[in-house]
């Protein structure tokens, strides 16, 4: 740990960022067995147990947060335990909506599920006009478009293979041309996120789990917390094609208690405290299971 400390003290906040995430997913898996799974053709790989699918069943939609890394028991196992009915975890790590969309297969799962819980996640994560990324890890950076290209001349876009490392030196080097970016890319989750709910026949509720509620600013100065760039706005636009929004904003006794009972090794302690912890995630499913009743 004092070695990545050391080499941490020493990069730009771009590239800390990106050492980190390097760290959290090349540093092994800790004591937890995650029993991962994949459903129907899916090409997506989900957190397990396997559930059975001809059975009636909640589905959780997310990305990291939803599929619970470091955690014996995520907001989803919760919710089923406190129900006692089958609760199909379908978060993905670092997944953003083009990940289910870009799927076939999982659009089925989705289109079957008695209820549907998305987790609203970050606008980073997924290709737009300016910059394309895996149709699977959705947080890889594969490429800048033309227009990426024109826009920054200045940047060379080979140095990047992570979307929040790239954006994040976009905003330090070109904050005028950066807030384009952002503003495309918020443009573009609205329309990608109807997409998706226009897709799912059934009830459906997003929800909005953060350690801060959503920002009334559109124009938010830097990166922004998570998820990324998402404003009270781009929900309310969304909101009637929901049951509702479930708000979910960790509470200060949620937020002091981080990490105490994750499962983590020391060489992935950085990347556990980045994530909201199990108190937070007792307060997601005491709202979901109050919205269930």
């Amino acid at each position: 740990m004092t070695v990545l400390k050391g080499i941490s003290a020493n990069l730009s906040v771009g590239e800390t960022y990106w050492w980190e995430i390097m760290s959290y997913e090349k540093m092994g898996s800790g004591a937890l067995d995650y029993m991962p799974c994949r459903y129907e053709d899916s090409g997506l790989i989900f957190r397990g147990p396997e559930r059975d699918l001809d059975a009636r069943y909640n589905l959780f939609v997310g990305g990291t947060e939803t599929y619970g890394k470091f955690m014996s028991d995520p907001y989803p196992a919760l919710v089923e335990q406190a129900i006692d009915k089958t609760c199909v975890n379908f978060g993905c790590i670092n997944a953003g909506v083009d990940a289910f969309l870009s799927d076939p297969a999982a659009l089925v799962v989705m289109r079957k599920a008695e209820t549907v819980f998305i987790q609203v996640m970050g606008a980073h994560n997924m290709s737009n006009r300016f910059y394309r990324v895996h149709p699977r890890r959705n947080d890889r950076f594969l490429d800048a478009s033309s227009v990426m290209k024109m826009v920054f001349r200045e940047i060379d876009f080979t140095e990047f293979h992570y979307t929040r490392h790239m954006l994040g030196t976009l905003c330090a080097r070109a904050p005028d041309r950066y807030a384009m970016l952002r503003d495309e890319l918020k443009q573009a989750w609205v329309a990608r996120m109807r997409l998706l709910l226009n897709s799912i026949p059934g009830r459906k509720y997003l929800l909005w789990f953060s350690a801060h509620p959503p920002s009334t600013d559109p124009g938010m100065v830097g990166l922004g917390p998570d998820p990324l760039f998402v404003d009270r706005g781009m929900l309310d636009v969304l909101q009637p094609l929901v049951q509702d929004v479930i708000e979910v904003v960790a509470s200060p006794d949620a937020l002091e208690k981080g990490s105490e009972g994750m499962v983590f090794s020391d060489m992935e302690k950085i990347a556990a405290r980045r994530l909201l912890g199990p108190a937070a995630h007792r307060e997601a499913a005491k709202a979901i299971v109050a919205e269930l009743s």
